[in-house]
């Protein structure tokens, strides 16, 4: 955990610009076109748009922000989005009460809600191999925030909303505001890395490498679930029902698909030799 800032004493509006951007990954193994097609089915109702409304809802409030406006999307045939416009001042009079210093969020089942002059976005694309049986769904998320509330408070919510098996997560804090001595700041919170924001739970259950630009306040987190169980990546069918050779190439096909979204690279099909 990083020591607090002494809080800055700002001539008029905090004007950085916060941005936290994710990648959340789930992968799985359907092994017939039927199962792949139930799978994309699946994620189209688990991750709807309005279920994805009442996510970032969460996230507003976690951030202690206010609902200015929300824009959704169902797409056919698979896929959805969801905008919210946010602001940090309370509206028709309401008393924010929210801690708005950068510190470690709530996990799903601690939450509370609101947003203003920002905004959260979230789109989902669910795809499958045609041939390999592999599924991917990816859901890409920006939380962007400008004045004193802090995206970063939302990290282990949003790692926990979603069936994550790799999350690539990039924060970067843009802009100047001025203290009223009329010295310009680039950052108003210290941070080493987008771990020092997760909880302990968290980091322990993955695997992570971080790639900073700390003079450019510019932070990127990779980071892929450590415990692997095949049951878990199976859809329509279960460990029991598959041969010893098919358990195999299926977990080699599943770890492999898993390597290549955590480092960016595509390694060769061992499978295929």
């Amino acid at each position: 955990m990083v020591k607090p800032f002494e809080k800055l004493k700002l001539h008029g509006f905090n004007n950085l610009t916060k941005s936290l951007s994710f990648s959340i990954y789930d992968i799985c193994y359907a092994q017939t076109e039927q199962h792949r097609q139930e799978y994309i089915s699946y994620i189209d109702e688990q991750y709807n748009a309005d279920r994805l409304t009442d996510i970032l809802s969460e996230v507003v409030d976690i951030i202690g922000a206010n609902i200015l406006n929300v824009a959704r999307q169902d797409y056919d045939p698979q896929g959805a989005s969801v905008t919210i416009l946010v602001c940090e001042e309370p509206i028709d009079g309401a008393h924010n009460t929210h801690d708005n210093s950068a510190h470690p969020g709530p996990r799903p089942d601690a939450v509370v809600a609101h947003l203003d002059k920002s905004h959260i976005c979230v789109h989902t694309y669910p795809e499958h191999h045609p041939h390999d049986g592999i599924c991917t769904f990816r859901a890409d998320i920006e939380v962007s925030t400008c004045g004193v509330i802090s995206p970063l408070k939302a990290l282990n919510f949003l790692i926990h909303s979603f069936e994550s098996d790799i999350v690539t997560i990039d924060y970067r804090v843009r802009g100047f505001t001025r203290d009223v001595n009329g010295v310009k700041h680039y950052i108003d919170h210290p941070i080493h890395s987008i771990q020092n924001f997760m909880d302990e739970e968290t980091k322990q259950a993955f695997q992570m490498i971080d790639v900073n630009v700390y003079q450019e306040n510019l932070f990127h987190t990779k980071m892929m679930l450590k415990e692997y169980d095949l049951n878990n990546y199976l859809f329509g069918a279960g460990v029991d029902s598959l041969s010893e050779d098919e358990r195999k190439l299926i977990n080699m096909k599943v770890k492999r698909e898993m390597r290549e979204i955590f480092y960016g690279r595509n390694l060769p099909d061992l499978s295929a030799s």
